[in-house]
């Protein structure tokens, strides 16, 4: 680990929180229904982009932290604009609302559609590629 790696995490987590934080704002932070629409945005777009960019660069799970380009956009953008915590405290308050089926389903909801827009995002890059 080299300092320019810090700095590109840094700088990137920087750029992703606000994006983040840009698209919660945009989205509202809850629509109507008191359902996180937000941070499912978010996650989802944020899996399909990795997915994506993880191909187009060529870049395999154990290598995520090899150049200063994966550092600072995969771990650094898209770790900074994609937010588990965020779906964890989502869950608890949906939870505590007396919603438990909401809770399941906005889990495993937000779960499997990461994973196809990640997939998503991986076959959109082969296909180009």
């Amino acid at each position: 680990m080299q300092f320019s790696d810090l700095v590109f995490v840094a700088g990137g987590g920087g750029i992703g929180s606000v994006l983040r934080w840009l698209v919660g704002k945009l989205v509202k932070e809850q629509g109507p229904s008191g359902f996180p629409w937000s941070t499912v945005l978010i996650n989802v777009t944020g899996a399909f982009v990795i997915g994506l960019l993880s191909v187009l660069f060529s870049v395999e799970w154990h290598d995520r932290y090899g150049s200063l380009l994966n550092a600072g956009v995969l771990t650094g953008i898209l770790g900074g604009y994609t937010t588990f915590s965020t779906m964890q405290l989502d869950a608890a308050k949906l939870y505590h609302s007396g919603s438990p089926g909401k809770t399941v389903g906005y889990l495993l909801g937000s779960v499997v559609l990461g994973i196809l827009a990640a997939g998503a995002g991986a076959q959109l890059a082969r296909l180009a590629g």
